[in-house]
């Protein structure tokens, strides 16, 4: 799968699923800019890549924060005229009873989760419009496809990005636009790290191949998505969970 002379954009691209993404479209030939909080790990990022010899940047963004994610756009698309492939990879969530909710917390959560994305779809959009080509990648979960305890404002929070996918594909079919959506389980990230044992332990006894899934398995997915063997595939979403879930 090549992607020579493409520009990608990866939230969440310096850990987990989204570094391991930023590095696959670069192995593929894209210049990746990773968006991210996280600067020191981002700054990182860049010399592992430099010593790889592969093309990936780094751009600080906030997806709590509308006007800086709408600033990170903007500041992107001066470094680059356009960006044929977005990867919406950045999550963000903690194991609470619904319950203990805090209302900040409960906000936050829709912010990073789904209105963040949401925005900085939009804010790139314009120049693929222009091109008639482009492809999105949706990271939900499929915690948004079946619920999970413990996570309920985050699995509905990902449950909209999983309609807001198959929407938006929709509308964007007439520019030849892909939109998708890949659906992990869970998965060896530093975020699942935060879980407490017997959290992580019973993830995997639900799962049906016994194991977590490793960010690799998930950027194949995206690969897949992100490159022209999807021309025909559109507001898809594609579980990648071991067996976890097997519902629609």
């Amino acid at each position: 799968m090549k992607l020579d002379g493409q520009t990608a954009v990866v939230t969440g691209g310096v850990s987990g699923i989204g570094k391991a993404t930023a590095m696959e479209l670069a192995r593929a030939g894209a210049h990746v800019i990773a968006a991210d909080i996280n600067a020191a790990k981002g700054k990182e990022l860049v010399e592992e890549a430099k010593a790889a010899k592969l093309s990936i940047g780094y751009q600080p963004i906030d997806l709590g924060d509308r006007n800086a994610i709408r600033a990170c756009a903007a500041e992107i698309l001066k470094q680059r005229p356009r960006v044929d492939i977005l990867v919406n990879a950045a999550g963000w969530g903690e194991m609470q009873p619904f319950m203990e909710n805090a209302p900040d917390y409960i906000d936050k959560l829709v912010l990073v989760n789904l209105a963040g994305p949401i925005h900085l779809t939009q804010a790139l959009l314009p120049p693929m419009i222009a091109a008639n080509r482009g492809k999105i990648v949706n990271v939900a979960s499929d915690a948004g496809r079946v619920g999970s305890s413990g996570e309920t404002v985050y699995a509905g929070a990902k449950g909209g990005v999983i309609a807001f996918t198959k929407s938006l594909a929709r509308e964007m079919a007439r520019y030849s636009i892909n939109v998708n959506c890949v659906c992990p389980g869970p998965t060896d990230t530093p975020m699942l790290a935060t879980r407490p044992e017997k959290i992580r332990e019973a993830f995997v006894k639900a799962t049906a191949m016994r194991r977590l899934g490793k960010p690799q398995e998930i950027a194949d997915a995206i690969l897949f998505f992100a490159s022209g063997r999807s021309d025909f595939v559109t507001g898809q979403v594609l579980s990648v969970s071991g067996g976890l879930t097997f519902a629609g």
